[in-house]
């Protein structure tokens, strides 16, 4: 059985959106998946008394009674709130109770938590925010998102490495490509870290790396996984989010109404509908933690969930200590 732990406290419309993604993922995923719902108990259950049908069996609560605010400073916040909904499921997760965790709560939060919680995998110098970008052909995984500003040449290494299993693991693809994200392809291009990673990335054999890629090239999806600090990977998140609610509304003011509501322009909105690709992995942490945007939908919370389920059922956290055994001592 795989065991999801959600919070239920966490994001902007808790606990109802968390609730129902929940109820709608139990409908959706087999009966070996079994959901814990973390947070005030007289909440959940209130909340879950105003769904259709019975509560399912796998489904269960744990009580958290304190809620960190998204306008808490993360580190104090841990500290002083044991028995947050954030906290408590991430120790679930730490004592082998759950299999995943999910929050659509404090981001900041969530990142120290897991970080002090979880732990790193030995060899992991900075865990990463991997988020999954459209693009053309398939999706591409994004990292770091945000949680790393500054970055030197082995912790873009590291990223890559973190990427890879993670495209390998949850995306199935077998030998995924790794880019560089650049201001130009040639090798002599970028800034001096650029250069430097580039050269690292080059001579790894764990790393199937395609060299330096465009911002235009990820919308083309030229590669599986795009490597890149976390001030410039939270740039570019922020603008496809932008893009992508600007165009739907385009789509929408310029096309008829029954042009809309056909199959091609559904799927247009899905592609471009972040609710489609549920959370963003914190990879490099001894487990797998999932964190959600704060306006996620229920169906948000349901691909999440279905998400956490794939990376535990795949062993995602074993393979990026495996990863980090053989391609960290090889770097």
């Amino acid at each position: 059985m795989t065991r999801i732990a959600l919070d239920a406290s966490g994001g902007d419309y808790a606990p109802e959106r968390p609730v129902a993604g929940a109820l709608d993922a139990l409908r959706q995923l087999p009966d070996s998946c079994h959901i814990v719902l973390v947070g005030p108990r007289d909440g959940i259950e209130a909340e879950l008394a105003q769904q259709d049908g019975p509560t399912p069996d796998r489904l269960s609560i744990v009580h958290a009674p304190e809620i960190i605010g998204m306008g808490e400073k993360p580190l104090a916040a841990i500290r002083s709130k044991r028995q947050s909904s954030i906290v408590v499921g991430l120790t679930l997760h730490q004592q082998g109770e759950v299999d995943a965790f999910i929050s659509a709560g404090n981001t900041g939060a969530m990142m120290v938590a897991s970080r002090f919680v979880l732990g790193l995998h030995d060899g992991v110098e900075r865990p990463a925010i991997g988020t999954v970008l459209p693009t053309v052909t398939d999706p591409v995984l994004l990292l770091d998102a945000g949680a790393n500003v500054d970055c030197n040449a082995r912790e873009l290494y590291g990223f890559a490495q973190l990427g890879s299993v993670y495209a390998r693991d949850v995306f199935d693809r077998d030998r995924p490509k790794v880019g560089l994200l650049n201001i130009g392809e040639e090798e002599e291009k970028g800034n001096t870290v650029a250069k430097e990673a580039y050269a690292l990335l080059r001579e790894q054999p764990h790393v199937t790396f395609v060299g330096n890629v465009e911002g235009g090239d990820v919308l083309q999806g030229v590669c599986d996984v795009v490597v890149c600090d976390g001030f410039v990977g939270n740039i570019v998140l922020k603008f496809y989010e932008s893009a992508g609610r600007t165009f739907a509304d385009l789509l929408q003011r310029e096309f008829p109404a029954d042009v809309l509501k056909t199959e091609g322009a559904a799927r247009a909105f899905e592609f471009l509908d972040y609710s489609t690709y549920g959370g963003a992995p914190l990879l490099g942490v001894k487990g797998v933690s999932i964190i959600c945007h704060g306006r996620s939908s229920p169906r948000a919370f349901t691909n999440a969930i279905r998400v956490a389920k794939h990376a535990a059922d795949n062993h995602l956290s074993d393979h990026i200590h495996d990863e980090f055994v053989q391609g960290g001592a090889a770097a």
